[in-house]
C-alpha cells in the first residue's frame, strides 16, 4: 500500500454515539493495513468553540429541551441565516482542519458528525482539497446539515433513512444502508437469547451515554409491574445515577415479591447484557438503537433527547421494533403487558432480526477501499499528465 495510508476520522463529543461509530470505523480500516487517526473537530480546532458546542449540547437537552428541537427543526431547512452560522463555523475551524490534512496527506477523511461533514463539505467545495468524503449518518432520518454537494458517499442505518434522503433529493447512487457503525461484540449476528420463563421477564433499564435524570423515576416505575421481572439497571459512566439506584430500597418499593433488581455502573460486554433480556427501556440513541437491532430486543422508549431521538423513536414505532411510552408511569402496565403476551415482543424481535440481515461493516470496509482506489487512481492519472 505504500506510505499513502492515512485516513482521517472526523468526530465530536456530543453524545457517544458518534465517537463510537469513529472507534468502530478505525478498528476495521486498522486491520486493513490503513494508518487511521481519529479527530475530535472542536476539540482540537478551538477550545471556546468546544465549550460552547458539545458543553452547549448537553446542556440545552438537558435543561431547554423544547429550544433544542425548535433549533433542531430550524437547521433541518438550511435557510440564509442557518447557512451564514457554518460559514463562521467554517471559518473558525477549518485552519486547525486543513492544517491536519496538509500535514497527514490523507486518501480518505469520514465524518461521524453532521455538524463536520457540512464543515468538511464546504471546504472541499472550496477547492481546499480533493480527497473522498464519507459521511456516517448516526441517526435513522437524514438532517439537513449533512446535506452536501462535496460528499462523496453516505453510510446510513437503513432502507429506511435512505428512503427519507432521496426524497429529500440526495443522489440514490451515493446512499449505502450498510448500517451505522457499532462496536465489535455486535458484529456477530445473533437474536436476543430471551429468558425461557414465560411468567417472568428481564428488562435493561439504560439511561444513554450521558447519563439521564429520567432513569431513576423509570427505575421505581418497573419496579410497580404485577408480573416479577428481573430488572438489569445500567448507569454507564453516570456514577451518581449508579449510586442512587444502588442506594434505592429495591425490595421495599417492589410491587411483586418475586421481582429482582440488580444495578451496574459502566459495563465493557453490553452486548451480553442486550441479549440476556427480553425488552430494553432506554433512549433511542442511532447508535444504542443500531446495537438494540442487532440483538433482537424490542425498545420501550419513555424518555427521549428532542431532534433526533425522536425521529428514531418514530423510525422504531413505523419499523415495530419499538414502542414510544407516553409517560414513565404508564411502564409497568406496558411491561406486565407485554410479559402476558409473549407473541408481541417475539414479533418485534422478529423484525429487528430481519433488519439486522443489513448490516454489513465489511460493506463499510469495501467501500472506504474503493473510494481509496478510485481517489488515488485519479491522482496518479493527473500526475502523470
Amino acid at each position: 500500500m505504500g506510505h499513502r495510508n492515512i485516513v482521517l476520522i472526523f468526530t465530536a463529543s456530543t453524545g457517544g454515539g458518534h465517537n463510537l461509530a469513529a472507534q468502530s470505523l478505525q478498528k476495521n480500516l486498522s486491520r486493513r493495513g490503513y494508518d487511521v487517526r481519529i479527530v475530535d473537530t472542536f476539540k482540537a480546532s478551538s477550545k471556546i468553540l468546544n465549550k460552547m458546542i458539545t458543553g452547549g449540547y448537553e446542556k440545552m437537552v438537558g435543561m431547554t429541551p423544547k429550544l433544542y428541537d425548535l433549533l433542531y427543526r430550524k437547521f433541518d431547512k438550511m435557510t440564509a441565516f442557518q447557512r451564514g452560522i457554518f460559514h463562521v463555523g467554517t471559518a473558525l475551524i477549518s485552519p486547525e482542519i486543513m492544517s491536519l490534512i496538509l500535514d497527514d496527506s490523507p486518501v480518505l477523511l469520514i465524518s461521524t458528525h453532521p455538524f463536520v461533514t457540512n464543515v468538511l463539505g464546504r471546504l472541499k467545495g472550496m477547492k481546499a482539497f480533493h480527497i473522498p468524503l464519507l459521511s456516517i449518518v448516526t441517526d435513522y432520518k437524514f438532517h439537513g446539515v449533512y446535506r452536501s454537494q462535496n460528499v462523496n458517499a453516505y453510510v446510513v442505518g437503513s432502507a429506511y433513512t435512505k428512503a427519507d434522503m432521496i426524497e429529500r433529493g440526495i443522489d440514490p447512487a451515493i446512499i449505502y444502508p450498510y448500517g451505522i457503525p457499532v462496536r465489535e461484540e455486535f458484529e456477530e449476528k445473533k437474536g436476543s437469547s430471551c429468558s425461557t420463563d414465560r411468567t417472568c421477564g428481564t428488562v435493561l433499564l439504560m439511561g444513554g451515554s450521558l447519563g439521564d435524570k429520567h432513569m431513576s423515576v423509570a427505575f421505581e416505575a418497573l419496579l410497580q409491574t404485577e408480573v416479577p421481572i428481573h430488572l438489569l439497571a445500567v448507569c454507564g459512566k453516570n456514577e451518581a445515577m449508579a449510586e442512587k439506584l444502588s442506594a434505592a430500597p429495591w425490595q421495599t418499593l417492589r410491587k411483586n415479591p418475586k421481582t429482582t433488581a440488580e444495578v451496574f455502573g459502566y459495563v465493557e460486554q453490553i452486548s451480553d447484557f442486550m441479549s440476556r433480556s427480553d425488552i430494553i427501556v432506554t433512549k433511542p440513541g442511532g447508535l444504542t438503537t443500531t446495537e438494540a437491532i442487532l440483538r433482537g430486543i424490542p425498545m420501550l422508549i419513555p424518555y427521549t433527547y428532542p431532534g433526533q431521538e425522536e425521529s428514531n423513536a418514530e423510525f422504531l414505532e413505523e419499523s415495530g421494533m419499538g414502542l414510544r411510552v407516553q409517560d414513565i408511569s404508564e411502564l409497568p402496565g406496558v411491561v406486565d403487558h407485554l410479559i402476558k403476551h409473549r407473541g408481541i415482543v417475539e414479533e418485534m424481535a422478529d423484525n429487528m432480526n430481519t433488519a439486522a440481515q443489513d448490516y454489513a461493516p465489511e460493506k463499510v470496509t469495501a467501500l472506504c477501499e474503493k473510494l481509496i482506489a478510485d481517489y488515488l487512481a485519479e491522482t496518479s492519472e493527473n500526475s502523470g499528465q
